[in-house]
């Protein structure tokens, strides 16, 4: 039988990763949850007793992040979507229907395709999108490690698209995509209908990218987890929106001081792991909670 929502196990019952425990000795290294958590650990990334369990947590979150999404403004008609691979089927994903707001998706909305683009489970009352499909299951075939991948067309990100280079490491936030970790597609060929053009997109990515301009399109953003990729979203657009405003300043004579390499790679190593990244959406997701009355939640 295909995969479908379910109803999702409480937090308060939900296993989580076990991270090494503090030690005395201050010169045993601290994971990056244990060195910005001042007392007790913030918990790890859940884990559960079931493939159902999971996914209905993960399509909880996953539309969760699309009403973030819609709440800071990233929405442009029918473009933009996220995906997420499904925890029973890895040459799966889930994905957003075509043409249904951000602010409206729920669990049941989303529709799980494999990677030949056939439907195989949730809804299929709705087609997805083509375009998001050929980005999206070339990202997943090339990156084994990436669960989940966002794309929008937010302003800011098309605005510092046009310039077709790298976000500059001009304050600490934007570090957390120093190095390999940010990637430009100097490519624009129109919308993305051929499978070729999305190999070349996730080839520009390479195995190490977490974010990726897209020249005269938007950003892309790939995680761990949903939340993961959906945070770098929401931080790469924020960062591209601030270079802009850096940029009009730089053109009145105001010089640029960047941060320097080994600054900017400590706090790469200090903030970017999977554990971190899912914790610095969590504020975003239980904000859209509180004020849907938690709307989006099986």
């Amino acid at each position: 039988m295909a995969p479908s929502a379910v109803a999702i196990q409480p937090a308060s019952t939900l296993k989580t990763k076990q991270l090494v425990p503090r030690n005395e000795d201050a010169s045993k290294e601290k994971t990056p949850l244990q060195a910005i958590s001042q007392g007790v650990c913030l918990p790890g990334i859940p884990l559960f007793s079931s493939h159902d369990k999971e996914r209905a947590w993960i399509l909880n979150h996953m539309a969760g992040a699309f009403r973030v999404f819609a709440r800071k403004g990233f929405t442009e008609g029918m473009s933009g979507h996220i995906s997420v691979r499904d925890p029973e089927n890895p040459h799966a994903f889930w994905t957003n229907p075509l043409g249904r707001h951000f602010a409206l998706l729920e669990p049941s909305d989303m529709i799980l395709v494999d990677y030949d683009g056939k439907p195989i489970g949730g809804n299929t009352s709705r087609p997805a999108n083509a375009a998001g499909f050929l980005i999206h299951s070339a990202v997943h075939k090339a990156r084994p490690d990436v669960n989940a991948a966002c794309h929008t067309h937010g302003k800011a990100g098309k605005a510092w698209s046009t310039f077709a280079r790298p976000l500059e490491m001009i304050n600490q936030d934007v570090t957390y995509f120093y190095g390999d970790a940010q990637a430009v597609y100097t490519e624009f060929g129109g919308v993305v209908f051929s499978e070729e053009e999305g190999h070349r997109l996730a080839a520009a990515l390479g195995p190490k990218g977490k974010g990726m301009i897209l020249r005269n399109h938007g950003l892309l953003t790939v995680g761990d987890t949903v939340d993961e990729a959906a945070y770098l979203y929401t931080l790469m657009e924020r960062s591209c929106e601030i270079q802009l405003m850096v940029e009009a300043a730089a053109a009145n004579g105001v010089p640029k001081v960047y941060v320097d390499d080994e600054a900017a790679a400590y706090t790469f190593k200090m903030a970017s792991d999977p554990e971190s990244l899912y914790w610095e959406f969590q504020p975003d997701l239980e904000y859209e909670q509180v004020h849907s009355n938690g709307a989006f939640e099986i």
